[in-house]
């Protein structure tokens, strides 16, 4: 005898666990705590930032304050020139180190040091060096010529010359070994095609190495440009934003308004820098799509 249900009676379903197999509730088990991690130490701060400088006057300050003027200004010029600068010279330095030589291995390990060394201790060493009174340069100067070396971070262009300068530094090793793995993926053969029809090194640097290597060149210079624009050690442990708050960039000129009291304007001088950062996200994106 068969049995009917009527149109209003629904079968109940079974309960979610008796739908998951063990693995996934271990699964759930395990990526719950990652998620509220993320939400609790991300989403909220970013939140909490964007609802504190979401008054227009905040923005007007800033319009008004010569320093957030100088802080942008600062800040192009180590996305434009100290980025630019940077990644040639690691273009260079990766078929320097990319050769099979013994003298060279070593020598790349004392090269990766001042990546692989924290901030904090080697950009103040630096700091130390550059001091007017007793750093190790302006010593040096005086036992050889007998003058007295120049105040170096008293000068708002030297001194964001020095920090540009100690961002490469500090830096440059990791962009060089990335463009090492990409000249190491290169076929040798096609290497030695060229030497046989009598190819100079521009040459194969030009027909071979460059267009093997240009999506990798520019992708690292797009990533090293918005490192940068979150990079706060290389300028505030050498210069701290100084003389006169003209070292400033984006990246530290929060501290500079919170040392004032204004939690609002530090947050806001954050937000102003989201111009620089989607378009540069945008293009690496849209170049790694391809």
């Amino acid at each position: 005898m068969a049995i009917t249900l009527s149109g209003d009676q629904a079968i109940p379903a079974p309960p979610l666990s008796s739908r998951l197999t063990t693995a996934q509730v271990w699964g759930i088990v395990l990526l719950v705590p990652y998620i509220l991690v993320f939400l609790a130490f991300v989403v909220y701060p970013v939140c909490y930032g964007l609802w504190l400088a979401r008054a227009p006057s905040n923005y007007v300050a800033l319009y008004n304050d010569p320093i957030f003027a100088r802080a942008a200004v600062n800040t192009l010029i180590f996305l434009v020139i100290g980025i630019n600068i940077k990644m040639l010279i690691a273009l260079f330095l990766s078929g320097f180190f990319a050769q099979q030589r013994t003298w060279i291995k070593w020598l790349s390990v004392i090269f990766i040091l001042p990546w692989a060394v924290p901030s904090i201790p080697t950009i103040l060493s630096v700091r130390f060096m550059l001091n007017p009174e007793w750093g190790m340069i302006n010593h040096y100067i005086f036992a050889f010529t007998g003058d007295d070396g120049p105040n170096w971070l008293n000068d708002p262009t030297v001194a964001l010359t020095m920090a540009i300068g100690v961002h490469i530094w500090k830096s440059l090793p990791f962009w060089t070994l990335i463009l090492i793995t990409g000249r190491l993926a290169i076929a040798q053969d096609l290497f030695e095609a060229a030497e046989v029809d009598g190819a100079n090194w521009w040459q194969k640097f030009r027909f071979i190495t460059w267009p093997s290597m240009q999506t990798l060149y520019i992708t690292c210079t797009l990533l090293s440009m918005i490192w940068t624009l979150g990079d706060f050690n290389s300028v505030y442990l050498l210069t701290g934003g100084g003389p006169a708050d003209l070292t400033h960039v984006l990246s530290t000129l929060g501290i500079r308004y919170l040392r004032l009291d204004q939690l609002s304007l530090a947050m806001a001088s954050i937000v102003c820098a989201m111009p620089f950062v989607l378009p540069l996200v945008y293009f690496m994106m849209k170049r790694l799509s391809r």
